[in-house]
């Protein structure tokens, strides 16, 4: 990792703005030399937060960007009318200290539902955070994102092509509320290549959907969710269709690293769960089974107390709603065959499966039958230290 470079020509910035209850740094920028394409995804959640319906909104009427802002500490969300006003006026401030145009920047914020913004921190932050732009690095905005994350998330990637080497850089925060359906948290893909409009935005929803919507934490899919993608050109290389899918595969593997660190940092967590569904009859039934089994509190508990509780994983299975003939199903944990012919086939304390279910990842291979399809998914364990995070989030 140490040895990829950053994509060329962005600069970033972080402030303490005094967001949070301990101070810390918890506003960033990173804003390219140059006007940079702009894709984005979005949370599908109906209680889109102000930062989202604006950002939603610039997207829609314009192709190019020059910076993304985020802050953690303040979500923004269900705030009304006030809350919109206070997200356009955030961006009126940092603009003004940087030389930006409003509307050339676009936001995302991050914290407790319902909290508005304290717009006099802004004001005060604004020239600050204008003053450090340079002087920061991309695991700086990195950090300055994180909310209960542990540890924060950075990814890179070169893609050699036929004009010369592109390289990719994503960021991202995450630990509760992952279950994204459609993106993460908050997160930024920075990229130096020279990318046709219509391709790009393709590139993203199709490089977001792979990985980010394969993950799930605790179920809950947030009201802040967010992803900005931004290729300035700053490399000089272009891409073309013909190179679109080396792209696409750089742009996979950064957003794929950054999905399962947010799995792997999930509040309390301590397992991975990889369960991969195969043969079943339709790609719905595939992933039906998949959620249904990384969703279950009580798959995920058995797997926080290292139990080879097969019986979760198949009941889960069953009320799935996904179409098979239990007796078809052949179910393996940690490369152990543990269920088939509709019975166990093994004892649970199996020495080799006891010493596998000490490791933070878990394989969990389910064959549903001999249908065609299949889907993978990457979901967290449920521990105590979830209740105790969660249980006074506020106080």
């Amino acid at each position: 990792m140490s040895n990829i470079n950053s994509p060329l020509g962005y600069k970033y910035a972080v402030v303490s703005a005094g967001f949070r209850k301990q101070p810390r740094n918890d506003l960033a920028l990173v804003v390219s030399d140059k006007p940079a394409l702009a894709a984005a995804m979005f949370t599908t959640n109906l209680f889109a937060a102000a930062p989202v319906l604006v950002g939603r909104e610039m997207i829609s009427k314009h192709g190019w960007f020059r910076a993304v802002m985020f802050n953690s500490g303040q979500a923004n969300a269900s705030t009304g009318e006030k809350g919109l006003q206070d997200c356009r006026q955030s961006l009126e401030l940092a603009a003004r200290a940087t030389g930006l145009l409003p509307e050339e920047i676009l936001p995302g914020s991050t914290g407790v539902i319902g909290a508005v913004y304290n717009m006099g921190l802004w004001r005060d932050a604004a020239p600050k955070l204008a003053a450090n732009l340079g002087k920061s690095g991309p695991e700086d905005f990195a950090r300055a994102m994180m909310t209960t994350d542990r540890f924060h998330k950075i990814a890179r990637a070169e893609v050699t092509l036929k004009g010369g080497t592109v390289r990719l850089l994503g960021m991202a925060k995450g630990a509760g509320m992952i279950c994204p359906n459609m993106a993460t948290m908050l997160s930024v893909l920075l990229c130096d290549a020279k990318v046709d409009s219509q391709l790009w935005r393709s590139l993203t929803a199709e490089a977001t959907r792979l990985p980010f919507n394969r993950v799930t934490g605790d179920g809950d899919t947030s009201t802040n969710d967010t992803i900005y993608a931004l290729a300035n050109g700053a490399s000089g290389v272009h891409v073309g269709e013909n190179e679109a899918q080396a792209l696409k595969a750089g742009m996979v593997e950064v957003l794929g690293k950054l999905a399962y660190m947010l799995v792997e940092d999930g509040e309390g967590a301590t397992k991975v769960m990889h369960i991969k569904i195969s043969g079943a009859a339709s790609a719905e039934d595939a992933e039906k089974a998949a959620r249904a089994i990384g969703h279950s509190q009580l798959v995920k508990t058995a797997m926080y107390g290292q139990d080879a509780n097969w019986g979760r994983i198949t009941a889960a299975l069953g009320r799935s709603g996904a179409v098979f003939r239990p007796e078809e199903v052949v179910l393996a944990v940690c490369g152990v065959e543990i269920f088939r012919n509709n019975m166990p086939c093994m004892f649970e304390d199996d020495p080799v499966l006891t010493e596998a279910l000490k490791d933070r990842d878990i394989n969990i291979d389910l064959k549903m039958g001999n249908g065609a399809f299949s889907y993978e998914l990457l979901a967290s364990d449920l521990t105590h230290k979830y209740v105790d995070i969660n249980a006074d989030y506020r106080s």
